[in-house]
């Protein structure tokens, strides 16, 4: 058997096409959307995670505001940036990027964010309704592999809600952004879930929870946690992670938690790394901008569902 790729940049495509044109209705009634993110230090600053916001919001024709802060940045510094975002009306949402200094608080952080405006829901307002299954938002990263788990659906032919009631889904890594609301997501979906962390698999090994999944997310951190004995055959793995490495020729490369190679001969599909779930999650972000922005001007949230991928376009065969 050979698994199926799942082409996050082929879905990533088709969920930009939908929101350009959701984008292009909002700014024709005069409803300007923008993005602010915040961080402390330059980790990001000038790093390639900028950049790729910052062209995918001129391309949507979003507004797009980073604020980057001395790492000697204080709290009161800090919570003095978010309140003023908070009260600039140009500015839909607002995203804190992490990890933040050992020195700040994360928590008054997230409390500090306006919740209309806090389009990763890691203020304990937008944290609870995801919890309680009726988010304002939904984390970016965790809501994008569902979207890549519902498109492949979709894409093969399987009944979703049939699919979801009958699969067992397990979560390795228990993170607020990632772990945590995918748990959430796929409770709401009416799935059996099961949440490991990746210390399991220095007790009673990880395989022991992740062999019987139907699904398994990965979002752990750590290179190549997953391998061939980890997972059961014809299961559907989300690979979140994203690790530097170093290869053989000496060049760094990105890795997933997965150990793709040995991994897919025996899974059912799979999400590459690079190109898996990291462009779907860029585009969401987005798209919880424009939520953002249609809740603050008192409007309907009637983003059109997005376009799916031709099943050609979304599953490869890997060879």
């Amino acid at each position: 058997m050979s698994a199926q790729v799942i082409d996050g940049r082929a879905c990533a495509r088709a969920l930009k096409e939908s929101l350009e044109v959701d984008v292009a209705r909002l700014r024709h009634e005069g409803l300007g959307i923008g993005l602010a993110t915040v961080v402390i230090g330059d980790e990001y600053s000038s790093g390639a995670y900028e950049r790729r916001l910052r062209r995918l919001a001129d391309e949507l024709g979003v507004t797009y505001s980073p604020q980057t802060l001395p790492g000697d940045t204080d709290q009161e510094a800090l919570l003095t940036r978010i309140g003023e975002l908070n009260a600039d009306p140009a500015v839909s949402g607002i995203l804190v990027l992490r990890p933040l200094p050992s020195h700040i608080d994360e928590a008054a952080v997230f409390r500090a964010i306006d919740p209309m405006k806090d389009i990763e829901a890691v203020h304990p307002e937008n944290a609870g309704l995801l919890a309680l299954g009726v988010p304002r938002f939904v984390p970016s990263t965790a809501a994008s592999c569902f979207h890549l788990l519902d498109t492949w659906l979709d894409s093969v032919g399987e009944d979703r809600a049939d699919f979801y009631h009958r699969a067992n889904i397990v979560v390795v890594g228990r993170s607020n952004n990632v772990g945590k609301p995918a748990i959430s997501l796929g409770y709401e979906r009416q799935a059996t879930v099961q949440s490991v962390d990746e210390w399991a698999d220095r007790t009673t090994g990880i395989g022991r929870y992740t062999r019987w999944a139907d699904v398994l997310i990965v979002a752990a951190g750590k290179a190549g946690l997953i391998r061939a004995e980890h997972v059961g055959e014809n299961a559907v793995v989300i690979d979140v992670g994203i690790n530097a490495a170093t290869g053989p020729d000496g060049r760094v490369h990105m890795v997933g938690d997965v150990d793709h190679d040995a991994v897919a001969p025996r899974v059912r599909a799979l999400t590459p790394v690079p190109g898996g779930v990291g462009p779907v999650t860029d585009v969401w972000l987005l798209r919880n901008t424009v939520t953002a922005a249609r809740l603050l001007a008192g409007r309907p949230i009637d983003l059109a569902r997005p376009s799916l991928p031709t099943p050609a376009r979304v599953l490869l065969e890997a060879s």
